[in-house]
């Protein structure tokens, strides 16, 4: 751990009071100071309405700091943006103030964002300015018909999502002829969320505004809000078809930054194959947020899952109960207050020898108590779609579950059974696993915490965001619904319950925390997981570091094709509009017509069926009919899955999670679309696995790579779900495996592979140097860690992509390691790695090298997807492997 110096003040002090307790010291694996930065001039732009200016100062704000100066400037030359700054930066305030401008010039404005509930919190914002010039108006599935009828006929500043603009604007957009006329600018928020394949649906709906503005006789300037990104305009122009302006200098203020990488110990737990299995990142989580909470200090926990969340939050509310509890009792209560000093540990930490902490704390090894509390749901939702067996003895895979629409048992406060974000009903606290909800100010312990996610109502989301901003509320544990620009900043302390996919996010959580003038706390806690025990034990691919570049393939032809349909459905589709959709458009629409699709005529090509067009995309799926999840005993439908994801998220016998309810699957029809489950306890979640084959049909691009190969190309995946386990969600104990019986799939895609010939390999087969190697159990475990530390260097994750490794394989004549993208046609990830391989190799060999275990386990080479039961792996000669192949 690096040293702590003075200047950091109070979160450093608060950060070594936390390290106090004996059972926590050497948990922290590095601690980074992040300085305050000092906030430029404020000034308004001589051109915005005086009205709007005399609203905003009277909220505060005394003016346009430099880079939202900046970004309403560009707008104000019809030049495209795109603004890409840290969280708290105002980017909202740089799209608005041009955006009022435009409505007061007689224009109009279109408001996309991902979700429905940051549309809703930006009307708010619209609203608190009460200029009866603004009629602003969110349209999407919740609006009800006769609502929808004026937004159309009287709405100048429309907020909707690419879902609605896909579905409803775009096919009937001669409803919205008087609008699209005075159309003026289009913002896009948070698009570093448009990625993979959601951002290539997102970028070929886009070019399809562009066509419906042009023929209304409008051209809007685009203007794009991101958080940090690498090359924000290229990605801008990925994502519009536009060239794209950009602006990245930040000019608002930040409070200093302690920032701490954590690294739970190992446990006496044993997993596949004796593994040692840590500590989970939200048993540790619920344990410092005890001790934030009893210091007073205003926490958010960012938690990947929904269960997650709500675990964490009721753990530290028990803790904070028994701590009462023992305070009331008497003896030890200043002993306890004083939790700190090391003589007795803070409530739901391991303590000292002797410490009176709460049963099931227990942090370290050994310390006695150790236990897993809060396992469940730190996966995310594609965790239960676990992959890859091999029909060939030597061949092992780790299967993409492509798209995670589905809930798995582990939880995804994310996306629910449609996909459209958690969508739970009824009050915070009404949840089957504890009353979550804010406690008076002064009131117990135990009420000054509470769970938050998405899917809560907009009233309910506001007083909570409100009693934490109050003080009311002490702590909020929560999934990504608060990474979304909802109004919470300014906090004491951050603590992020394992990596959360990208740099981008990290410092979009991180953000959160920091109020002018005071120094936050930040502390990233790492799952059992080969990318998190990567980035802690190597700061420097965090720290100092440009955030990822947005990845998406907007040419790919299965995303490509029916948007292209879309299209001419909405407007015919001409010689001069293929130039929008990009270089791919003119073959695919070739194909399209060779298909029946499409037919052309003279002017153009047209779709000539009864059936919309708009259906045949999936934007946030992978495609295929949907599958009804349907409640037996009642006959409700409880949501949707895409076909692909319903073969390991709602195969018979599947645990689900819908809405924060538990339900067990009885049946899948395929053919009719129907799932049947009922509700449901069990104390396991299931982990579905799978047979796959893949096939090499092209390399597009190779290159020599150490003494092998390095090649990119199209490959064909044929996957087979043959089998079920049972884990124990509290302790990841197997309880056994179930077998299913259903039919393969095959996915044409994109893969990275690399090769190395018998000649290089030699030296490990041979008994010098360390012994033989098992090459299929070497090849297997770098395949494994490979497929884990990829999200570093590419927009994704582990569950958008699989692989494949063979000692031998049929196209190759090779040892040959495959990974691949687990969605039709590819989403840009193995393209991204063929690019950065020697990066990310060289990151997943010092992953493996680096954890502490002997054989393997869950943080290093072992997969929660592999379908082999993780056999064999032999973690030596992964590394002795990946030592030839770098040329080390």
């Amino acid at each position: 751990m690096t040293a702590i110096s003075s200047r950091q003040g109070g979160a450093g002090e608060l950060l070594g009071r936390l390290l106090a307790v004996p059972a926590r010291r050497g948990l922290v694996t590095h601690v980074e100071h992040v300085p305050a930065r000092e906030g430029g001039d404020a000034r308004w732009p001589d051109w915005v309405p005086e009205p709007l200016v005399g609203r905003l100062r009277h909220l505060g704000i005394s003016g346009l700091w430099e880079h939202q100066l900046a970004t309403a400037e560009h707008v104000r030359r019809g030049e495209n943006v795109i603004i890409a700054t840290g969280t708290a930066s105002g980017k909202s305030l740089a799209y608005l103030v041009p955006a009022i401008t435009e409505i007061f010039a007689g224009g109009t404005v279109l408001y996309l964002t991902p979700t429905k509930a940051l549309a809703a919190d930006q009307l708010a914002t619209i609203r608190k300015l009460r200029l009866t010039e603004v009629r602003a108006a969110t349209y999407d599935g919740d609006t009800p018909p006769e609502e929808r009828s004026w937004v159309r006929r009287h709405a100048n500043y429309v907020l909707t999502n690419p879902d609605m603009l896909h579905r409803s604007i775009l096919p009937r957009h001669g409803s919205w002829a008087s609008f699209w006329r005075r159309l003026r600018l289009v913002v896009v928020d948070e698009c570093h969320g448009y990625r993979g394949v959601f951002g290539s649906h997102v970028a070929q709906i886009l070019r399809r505004l562009r066509r419906v503005c042009a023929k209304y006789g409008s051209r809007p300037v685009f203007l794009l809000a991101s958080a940090t990104a690498s090359d924000p305009g290229a990605a801008g122009k990925r994502l519009t078809g536009l060239d794209m302006a950009e602006v990245t200098a930040d000019a608002s203020p930040r409070g200093a930054m302690t920032f701490a990488l954590w690294e739970p110990p190992l446990t006496e737990l044993r997993g596949e194959r004796g593994a040692p299995i840590r500590r989970t990142a939200t048993a540790e989580a619920a344990d410092l947020l005890t001790d934030l909470v009893v210091e007073g200090v205003r926490t958010l926990v960012f938690v990947r899952s929904r269960r997650g969340a709500e675990t964490v939050a009721l753990t530290a509310k028990r803790h904070l109960t028994e701590l009462e509890a023992v305070l009331e009792a008497g003896p030890y209560g200043t002993a306890l207050s004083a939790g700190a000093t090391g003589t007795a540990g803070p409530v739901g930490s391991a303590g000292a020898a002797g410490s009176p902490g709460p049963a099931g704390s227990g942090a370290a090894s050994g310390s006695g108590g150790t236990t897993a509390v809060g396992e469940v749901g730190e996966d995310p939702a594609g965790a239960a779609t676990t992959p890859a067996g091999s029909p060939a003895v030597g061949d092992h895979k780790e299967a993409a579950s492509g798209d995670r629409r589905g809930t798995s048992a582990r939880g995804d406060g994310a996306t629910t059974a449609d996909g459209h974000g958690g969508t739970t009903t009824g009050r915070p606290g009404d949840t089957t696993t504890g009353d979550h909800g804010a406690g008076p100010a002064g009131g117990r312990l135990a009420d000054r915490v509470a769970a938050y996610r998405g899917g809560y109502l907009a009233e309910d989301r506001r007083l909570l965001e409100k009693a934490l901003r109050t003080g009311e509320l002490t702590a909020l544990a929560t999934t990504n619904a608060l990474e979304l620009g909802v109004d919470i900043s300014g906090l004491d302390a951050v603590i992020i319950a394992g990596w959360p996919g990208t740099r981008a996010s990290l410092w979009q959580q991180a953000g959160r925390a920091g109020r002018t003038g005071q120094d936050a706390l930040v502390v990233l806690i790492a799952r059992d997981d080969p990318l998190d025990t990567y980035i802690v034990h190597h700061p420097e691919a965090v720290f100092g570091q440009p955030v990822e570049a947005i990845v998406l393939d907007p040419d790919n032809p299965y995303v490509l094709a029916p948007h292209l349909c879309a299209a001419a459905a909405e407007i015919p589709l001409t010689e001069d509009d293929l130039e929008i959709f990009g270089p791919a458009a003119r073959d695919v629409v070739d194909d399209l017509v060779r298909r029946g699709m499409l037919r052309q005529r003279p002017s153009g090509w047209y779709w000539t069926h009864r059936e919309r067009a708009a259906d045949l995309a999936d934007i946030r799926g992978s495609g295929g009919n949907p599958i009804h999840v349907v409640e037996s005993g009642t006959g409700r439908l409880l949501g949707t899955v895409d076909e692909p994801s319903a073969h390991t998220t709602v195969h018979p016998g599947a645990v689900y999670l819908h809405q924060g309810e538990t339900y067990e699957v009885e049946s899948l029809d395929l053919e009719a679309g129907v799932a049947l489950v009922s509700p449901a306890d069990p104390d396991y979640a299931t982990y579905p696995r799978d047979v796959t084959d893949i096939r090499m049909i092209e390399s597009l691009r190779s290159r020599p790579f150490g003494p092998g190969e390095l090649h990119f190309g199209t490959v064909e995946v044929t996957r087979q779900v043959v089998s079920y386990l049972k884990r124990r969600t509290q302790t990841g104990e197997v309880l056994g495996e179930e077998p299913l019986d259903l039919p393969p799939r095959t996915l044409c895609t994109r893969a990275v592979w690399w090769t190395l010939p018998d000649t290089a390999l030699a030296p490990l087969r041979s008994a010098e140097h360390g012994g033989p190697v098992d090459l299929g159990g070497a090849a297997h475990a770098a395949e494994h860690a490979s497929i884990g530390l990829l999200p570093l260097f590419a927009t994704c994750d582990r569950w958008d992509i699989g692989g494949v490794s063979t000692e031998l394989h049929p196209d190759t004549g090779m040892l040959t390691v495959f990974v691949y993208d687990g969605h039709d046609g590819g989403a840009g990830f193995a393209e991204r790695g063929f690019a950065r391989a020697a990066d990310w190799l060289t990151a997943t060999r010092e992953a493996i090298a680096s954890c502490e275990c002997e054989r393997g386990c869950p943080s290093c080479i072992q997969s929660p997807k592999c379908g082999n039961g993780n056999e064999p792996l032999d973690k030596t000669g992964a590394i002795r492997l990946l030592d030839v192949l770098l040329g080390s």
